[in-house]
């Protein structure tokens, strides 16, 4: 069965202060999203759709573009205002990307077959794309999706503040609720903390399931998707500037409004990104270690 990975790889990195999807972190360069699909390969996945910007098109075909289409399908689709609904008027000083919902919609005519997405700066480990890509084969066509679930102890960063949704699932494993959640942080006493409304922070469940944006959908999802971005954008006030539609939140709304049931797939495996420069370090230690290990080859690809 054809399985397609889908690249998130358009975000402007505000608090990374750069494009951070574009970086160099492996011992020659290599960036986090060559890591995804070289372990998403090695999963049976057989198509990657890189969502992007113009502005670093020409980039990502010299530094992954050529290399990659040896080994796998590659198509590119573009998240710029262009591709908003020709009725929304975007604000002028508007510079904000609309969020992930957007991206993955800007993927509808290159999607026909079942897909994962993930974020182009995260690190998933290997593990994942096993699990997901053996779920997504037998997605039905309506109403059914997965997504990988990390504990929230692997998933937070030293160097600051990360957003993540917080799971709660049924006995039997569904999803039940996806609550995306703000400026959680690690203290010195060994906490987790939501500290989005305060400073002294709510103590969470360090083994609470988490999403990383490892979702696994039918391309049912893209009409969907359409209604309820549409609905999304309608409700903006004409002055707003900064507010995004994520994934997460969409998931929670067709579940509760449009009956998707949602397999959720946990996974031990240890999260790294770069939210923050000062995360770059510890990614390129990590990197180097798993290429001395053997668990990478020199060459990616």
């Amino acid at each position: 069965m054809d399985k397609t990975l889908l690249v998130l790889a358009a975000g402007m990195g505000s608090r990374y202060g750069g494009n951070k999807q574009v970086d160099g972190m492996g011992p020659h360069n290599e960036m986090l999203l060559e890591y995804s699909v070289y372990d998403a390969i090695q999963a049976g996945f057989n198509k990657v759709v890189f969502i992007i910007k113009h502005d670093f098109e020409d980039l990502i075909h010299r530094m992954v573009g050529e290399q990659l289409s040896r080994k796998i399908k590659v198509e590119y689709v573009f998240q710029e205002f262009d591709t908003l609904p020709a009725w929304y008027r975007k604000p002028d000083q508007r510079v904000k990307p609309f969020g992930t919902v957007h991206a993955m919609l800007c993927a509808k005519d290159a999607i026909h077959e079942p897909f994962a997405v993930i974020n182009a700066d995260d690190y998933y480990g290997r593990a994942p794309y096993g699990l997901i890509g053996k779920r997504i084969e037998n997605l039905k066509a309506q109403r059914e999706a997965c997504m990988v679930g990390y504990y929230l102890k692997n998933t937070v960063s030293e160097n600051g503040h990360v957003t993540r949704g917080v799971c709660e699932t049924t006995p039997d494993g569904q999803l039940k609720s996806v609550t995306e959640t703000y400026k959680i942080m690690p203290f010195a006493d060994g906490t987790i903390r939501d500290t989005n409304a305060d400073p002294v922070g709510v103590v969470l469940n360090p083994n609470s399931l988490v999403s990383m944006n490892l979702f696994g959908f039918t391309p049912w999802i893209f009409d969907k998707t359409q209604q309820y971005f549409d609905a999304f954008l309608k409700a903006l006030a004409a002055d707003e500037m900064k507010a995004e539609y994520v994934l997460p939140v969409l998931v929670d709304q067709l579940m509760h409004e449009e009956s998707l049931t949602v397999d959720v797939l946990p996974t031990d495996a240890a999260w790294f990104g770069v939210t923050y420069k000062e995360d770059k370090p510890f990614v390129q230690e990590q990197l180097r270690r798993m290429h001395a290990k053997g668990v990478y080859p020199n060459v990616l690809f």
